[in-house]
């Protein structure tokens, strides 16, 4: 059974002051739990149901292991229907990235997301294309939120996820610098080279006004028919399809 503490602990996670303050997020779900597992990332605690114990693959003896009741799994998920599973896990302290690391390869820059669907989905869509590394401004979406966590299905645990002063990074950058924007060169025609950062903007306002001014190559997803703009995952994804297309 748990104890009033660990619920108190384990539900402020799904706030970032509390994450921050714990130095924790929340994994739920066999799967996303063994990615964890077999990554760098330190895996504190897991806590399972009785149902739900055949789903996971041997649990290493360092790491703290509870089995719980499916009542008290409820209590502390923010899922409406919970995964059987659920993990505490270190938050990293990735370091400032350097200007040789964004050298020889291409980095999405996310200018302000807010939506952390969206952001787990570029996480993930941005694994399967080969990216290993996502630089955020600090005003977007924390990569632990718990939703966050869930729509990346793992990939998090190899996909690195950077904040930064975006803007500072964009004034002064070793790489092109292109931006996703309504009116710019098509992607299928622009020659990214082979290295570069791509900015893509907030949801609603698109890239920042700060920002745009430091855009050297504004670039667009041809529209063909008449819808007025494209989700910010969706286009993630095509950018990334076609930047791994010239990779090979």
């Amino acid at each position: 059974m748990l104890s009033k503490l660990q619920i108190r602990t384990i539900t402020s996670l799904q706030h970032k002051k509390f994450r921050r303050e714990h130095g924790l997020f929340v994994v739920e779900g066999a799967k996303s739990i063994m990615e964890f597992l077999r990554s760098d990332y330190p895996v504190q605690h897991i806590f399972y149901t009785p149902s739900a114990a055949a789903k996971l693959i041997k649990i290493p003896q360092n790491i703290k292991s509870q089995e719980i009741s499916e009542h008290d799994l409820q209590r502390i998920s923010s899922l409406k229907n919970p995964q059987g599973v659920l993990a505490l896990v270190q938050i990293p302290s990735h370091p400032t990235l350097a200007n040789q690391q964004l050298c020889n390869a291409f980095h999405l820059v996310l200018d302000d997301i807010q939506d952390p669907g969206n952001l787990g989905t570029i996480i993930r869509t941005a694994e399967w294309f080969g990216f290993t590394r996502l630089i955020c401004s600090t005003g977007s979406v924390d990569a632990y939120n718990p939703k966050t966590v869930q729509a990346s299905m793992g990939s998090l645990a190899r996909v690195q996820v950077h904040y930064a002063n975006i803007e500072a990074l964009l004034a002064n950058p070793p790489v092109p610098v292109f931006g996703a924007v309504l009116n710019g060169e098509s992607i299928y025609g622009t020659d990214f080279g082979s290295e570069g950062l791509l900015v893509l903007g907030n949801e609603g306002n698109g890239i920042s006004r700060n920002i745009l001014p430091l855009i050297k190559y504004p670039v667009t997803i041809p529209r063909v028919g008449q819808a007025e703009s494209l989700n910010v995952a969706v286009s993630a994804a095509l950018f990334c399809a076609e930047l791994a297309k010239r990779r090979k």
